[in-house]
């Protein structure tokens, strides 16, 4: 066995050829999956827990994510999320061999979070033992998703060509200095006058060009 209950009296008795599977505490554990397949992986490991007959001891598999709004080329805002951890998922389970088998062997995951175990002989990377996160590192992880304000993101860089779209500059040209998504603003250089002029404008003020 891989997996074994620490806290399982070793003096206990057991009727011959009686098995049994002892109750573990779920605790939550972090897994490297490939990158982008976090939501395909969620899914297949709910699936494969019921598939066998492991559900009540894979209690729950979360992508942390965060508000975000992203800034389309035409100025629009599209409400998204953003992931905390990407490439990784976290799986609130009781560790035992039959849940691991489940969730290692998933499709597109790496491995679980934790201490890697040296081979006695021979070269190569030992086993891997899943370490649980602390309750400290969960409480912090899941408040930072409840609490955090929407990030703005916007596919702009200061070196951008853009053009204006409204207000007193509209269809105005010029090219991008700086970029403020905490005040979804940014600062362009337009030819004002036959002059280079620094103008503040709102992201849904301008349009990237190219």
């Amino acid at each position: 066995m891989i997996f074994e209950d620490e806290s399982r009296n070793p003096n206990q008795s057991q009727n011959a050829g009686e098995t049994t599977t002892p109750a573990l505490t779920p605790r939550w554990y972090a897994v490297q999956v490939a990158s982008g397949c976090e939501k395909r992986v969620k899914a297949d490991i709910e699936r494969r827990a019921q598939t066998f007959d492991v559900a009540e001891r894979i209690a729950q598999v979360e992508i942390p994510q965060t508000p975000a709004v992203k800034i389309r080329k035409d100025g629009s805002r599209q409400h998204t999320e953003e992931k905390v951890f990407p490439g990784y998922v976290l799986v609130k389970m009781s560790m035992d061999d039959d849940t691991w088998q489940v969730v290692k062997n998933t499709p597109h995951v790496i491995n679980f979070v934790g201490a890697e175990q040296k081979k006695g002989v021979g070269r190569g990377r030992g086993h891997v033992k899943p370490v649980a996160l602390s309750h400290t590192e969960v409480e912090r992880i899941f408040k930072q998703t409840a609490e955090q304000e929407p990030v703005v993101k916007i596919d702009m860089a200061a070196g951008d060509k853009i053009v204006v779209l409204s207000g007193p500059f509209k269809d105005f040209e010029g090219e991008v200095v700086e970029v403020s998504p905490e005040r979804s603003k940014l600062k362009a250089l337009l030819s004002i006058f036959g002059r280079d002029t620094p103008v503040e404008l709102e992201f849904n003020q301008v349009q990237k060009q190219g």
